[in-house]
């Protein structure tokens, strides 16, 4: 799998975080909220790429009170960062020795926090996704979630997971291929199709679906008589997002170049004035997908 520094992780996270599509999250928050109320124990959710756990930040306030989350991810620096974040988000850790987690950096310890009403227990899994995707989709869950996620992988992968899905799929923020700068600048068009073309490059999983990878996985699922739903979730960027702006302009001018599809100058020029930018809206689309119940 690609690296992420947590440090990019948290400057996106607000952005995320607005984002998200709401309508399609009560969706989710419902059919959680029914199991709940049918059964004992957690309701369980396995967050794949999970980074520093910013998908348990959004979504955890709003599910039932007992909740069980395993965050899967390949870099256990992540995971160990992950866990010292959730301990400062909650309100609460029951845990009753909270260094026992600094122990060893490929066994992160699990948490159990507690934040507003809700009882959190979060497992850490240091797994290769590309290689073992089978083996996590077969580990308890009522959902399978992951945010900015899915426009990292192969297509070929896309098969190897739809093909193993049975539990619902709740993704959001994956990129969709839309930017809008303002103001706009000459350049704006070549720069963005040569970004494409570095997003559909290998990310550890093969060649990336980039844009791509929601149509994708929407038509293979529809296939397995899954009902799928589909939100746009875009980063609506302004001054307040300064640093993110400069951040991703400087990332996209940089994957830019990487292709040599764009002369150095060019880019370069695209970067500086977008660094600038008074606005920047950046597409991704949120994802849910439910399995038939025979």
């Amino acid at each position: 799998m690609t690296e992420f520094s947590s440090q990019w992780l948290a400057l996106r996270e607000p952005a995320d975080h607005r984002a998200r599509d709401q309508a399609l999250q009560a969706t989710l928050v419902h059919y959680l909220e029914n199991i709940a109320s049918t059964r004992m124990g957690a309701i369980r959710l396995i967050d794949l790429g999970s980074g520093t756990g910013s998908n348990l930040r959004a979504l955890a306030p709003f599910l039932p009170q007992d909740q069980h989350w395993t965050l899967v991810d390949n870099d256990p620096a992540l995971l160990q960062k992950a866990r010292s974040v959730l301990m400062d988000w909650a309100d609460e850790s029951l845990e009753k020795n909270a260094d026992q987690g600094k122990a060893s950096i490929n066994a992160v310890e699990p948490l159990t926090i507690v934040k507003q009403d809700q009882h959190i227990t979060v497992e850490f899994r240091c797994d290769d996704l590309a290689k073992n995707i089978e083996s996590v989709l077969a580990l308890p869950a009522d959902v399978i979630t992951a945010a900015a996620f899915f426009d990292l992988v192969a297509e070929q992968w896309l098969h190897r997971f739809c093909n193993t899905l049975l539990k619902p799929l709740y993704t959001v923020l994956t990129y969709n291929g839309l930017e809008s700068w303002s103001p706009p600048e000459a350049s704006d068009a070549q720069v963005l199709k040569a970004f494409h073309h570095h997003q559909q490059t290998d990310k550890g999983f093969g060649a990336a679906a980039g844009p791509h990878a929601i149509a994708i996985m929407e038509s293979l699922l529809q296939q397995r008589e899954f009902k799928t739903h589909t939100a746009s979730s875009p980063w609506l960027l302004t001054e307040q997002d300064r640093s993110l702006i400069q951040s991703l302009a400087s990332g996209s001018a940089a994957a830019a170049l990487e292709t040599k599809l764009v002369n150095q100058s060019t880019v370069n020029q695209w970067g500086i004035s977008r660094a600038l930018a008074t606005e920047c809206q950046i597409g991704h689309t949120d994802f849910l997908a439910m399995p038939e119940v025979s």
